[in-house]
């Protein structure tokens, strides 16, 4: 079954009335790809994986990576994984100006162009057509494009998908579309004091409307059918250190209201940290795609954070890791990735450097001097297996894993196993 073959039959399941669903892994660490690759050969399903804009685009985005680089990083991971190739369905998301805003429309949309094409190139069938950022010179600022505009330059964006899928070889799997856009920032929201709006059905309804005639506009039926989902907002967010968890009745005439329309279901952003129950309720209430990013990489930290603990305690004569410090001083030597975002006193700041639900850490973990640092921790912890007795305070659930027989006691291991904490939440979720 191919990659568009999958998406579409999940949306027929859900339209039957199957709580059916997928998660969307929104990453490029290496050590969270490789953990839910491991989550998706256990449940034996499909992976769906997506970058942004803004981290991969054909100027490198702030991976360094292009499309066509991202897939063949993600393939390698698979091949030391054992992962079949063709259970992998990349995704873009947010592809449209949202990296080249500063610039004249004209320009931004050429770009934004470009970009989808090069996804559609690289192999990505899952392309997230978002045209609500405002560019330089549109007009009335400093209020956003208007629906029309938005909708038009989606339209524009998917013939130019269109097109570069006719250069790809036969039988190569269509494009799916998801077209809309939260009102949050991706990543998740900063001002999160007087709560988040569930989308209203107008506004979706009018979303699903004139994005429709924009794609007939420019003939693309057949692409029009293959729009899967609308981007809306939920109810579901999260701050530094608030989440806000969804809230079915608030949401229940937006869920209802895709019921009638044969080809889509929902997309839902920034859904991470929500709860077990909290999920499966998304997924039944036909916000079908899960998208979760954050929550992976904070997984992450806290195994590492974890290690590092159990490092220090051990003693070693080897030289530790002093990851935890290594972390802040990266972070304080280049902080544009977390200065506009993390407010307070000193204090504050350097509590969320490490703990906010934001994560703004995820961003450093390539770096050198951060990544020299793990390679030492890790290192450290594999001469001989931790004591199960550190396990047991530092690691419990994964202490239990080690002592049932289901997880071999290595730092990498434990590393995975922390992640899948996660993903087993969303696969659960995903079920129908």
């Amino acid at each position: 079954m191919s990659s568009t073959d999958f998406l579409l039959q999940m949306v027929t399941a859900q339209k039957q009335g199957k709580s059916a669903g997928i998660y969307s892994i929104c990453s490029a660490n290496r050590y969270v790809l490789e953990a839910s690759m491991l989550q998706a050969l256990a449940d034996g399903t499909p992976l769906l994986i997506e970058s942004t804009s803004n981290q991969v685009n054909q100027f490198g985005g702030y991976t360094g990576m292009t499309a066509q680089q991202f897939a063949a990083y993600v393939a390698s991971i698979a091949h030391t994984m054992n992962f079949p190739k063709s259970r992998l369905i990349l995704g873009g998301d947010h592809l449209g100006p949202n990296a080249w805003q500063k610039e004249p429309a004209k320009l931004a949309m050429q770009k934004s162009i470009e970009l989808v094409r090069s996804c559609v190139l690289a192999g990505y069938t899952k392309i997230h057509l978002d045209a609500s950022m405002r560019c330089a010179d549109d007009p009335n600022p400093p209020a956003p494009p208007s629906e029309e505009i938005v909708t038009a330059r989606a339209a524009e964006m998917a013939a130019a998908a269109e097109e570069a899928h006719k250069t790809l070889p036969p039988n190569s799997p269509k494009t799916v579309y998801i077209i809309g856009t939260e009102v949050p920032i991706p990543g998740g929201e900063q001002n999160t004091q007087a709560g988040v709006a569930v989308t209203t059905t107008a506004d979706a309804t009018r979303t699903i409307e004139r994005s429709k005639q924009a794609f007939l506009a420019r003939n693309l039926h057949d692409a029009w059918t293959r729009v899967i989902g609308v981007v809306v907002q939920p109810g579901v967010e999260f701050g530094d250190n608030t989440v806000f968890a969804y809230n079915r009745q608030k949401a229940a005439s937006l869920s209802q209201m895709v019921e009638p329309h044969a080809h889509l279901v929902f997309e839902a952003h920034s859904t991470d940290y929500q709860t077990t129950q909290a999920l499966r309720e998304l997924v039944q209430d036909h916000f079908a795609i899960l998208k979760v990013g954050p929550w992976l990489t904070f997984a992450l930290r806290e195994a590492v954070f974890a290690l590092a603990a159990m490092e220090t305690e051990l003693q070693s004569s080897n030289p530790t890791s002093r990851i935890r410090e290594v972390m802040d001083e990266v972070m304080l030597e280049n902080p544009k990735y977390w200065q506009p975002y993390y407010h307070g006193d000193e204090a504050a700041i350097r509590y969320a450097r490490k703990y906010s639900y934001s994560d703004r850490c995820r961003y450093y973990w390539p770096h050198p001097k951060l990544d020299a640092a793990l390679q030492t921790l890790l290192a450290n912890l594999t001469a001989t297996p931790l004591p199960l007795t550190l396990l047991s305070q530092y690691m419990p659930t994964q202490y239990h894993a080690i002592r049932e027989g289901k997880l071999q006691n290595t730092p990498i291991n434990l590393i995975h196993h922390k992640i899948m904490e996660v993903t087993g939440i969303y696969a659960a979720a995903c079920r129908s």
